[in-house]
């Protein structure tokens, strides 16, 4: 990799934590300059680095006057959770045909520790945690893809929904059936039930999209 190659990189993944953990809030405009100096790099290796994030869906150059952070409305929402499914269905029908494996008793365990402590009692991180939980369990399921491309979609794809995560944190009202949810994906993969597996994702899906307010 070259010098170039290596700055666009480093501004690429300087830009994703900041889409990550808010800092760079979903509907938020700035200008090129701005994000420049935020970054703290060449202002060519930004521009590439905005370019490579404008073609994975998590902002739009408007010409002549800055860069707008992807909208987190309820048709973004519902359409990245939806294809993040898709990916869940497709990586467990492979792990369970192929006999991939999965840190399958880590998963459940961390689920079942973050759901108990979300029942007794709230703690300032437990939102924080919620959302890594959540992410390992659809991270595993995407280590069954088959091909590059599709990982490499499904890594996009999870960019965008941290962009809209951090438009609503969990509570500890959605927490606990979150993590049920996924307990029982986990116990359908334990099971290598391919059917209830996609069931219980499907099931998941709907679940959130209410919660998101993207289906009554």
């Amino acid at each position: 990799m070259t010098a170039p190659d290596l700055l666009t990189e480093r501004a690429y993944q300087a830009l994703l934590s900041r889409l990550r953990d808010g800092r760079l809030a979903s509907g938020a405009f700035l200008s090129m300059p701005v994000l420049v100096e935020q970054l703290g790099l060449p202002i060519a290796a930004v521009r590439d680095a905005v370019k490579r994030a404008e073609a994975g869906g998590l902002l739009s150059v408007l010409p002549k006057r800055g860069i707008m952070i992807m909208d987190a409305g309820p048709e973004t929402t519902r359409d990245c959770l939806e294809l993040r499914a898709m990916f869940d269905c497709e990586g467990t029908r492979l792990l369970i045909e192929r006999g991939g494996e999965i840190p399958i008793a880590a998963l459940r365990q961390e689920h079942e520790r973050l759901r108990d402590e979300a029942q007794a009692k709230l703690t300032a991180d437990l939102s924080r945690r919620a959302v890594r939980t959540d992410l390992s369990l659809h991270d595993a399921l995407a280590t069954g893809l088959g091909s590059g491309l599709a990982r490499r979609l499904y890594a996009e794809n999870r960019d965008r929904i941290a962009v809209i995560q951090n438009t609503r944190p969990f509570v500890p009202d959605r927490i606990v059936p979150a993590m049920n949810e996924h307990l029982a994906i986990i116990a359908a993969i334990e099971a290598r039930d391919t059917n209830r597996a996609f069931a219980e994702i499907r099931n998941h899906l709907r679940n959130t999209l209410r919660w998101w307010g993207v289906l009554v």
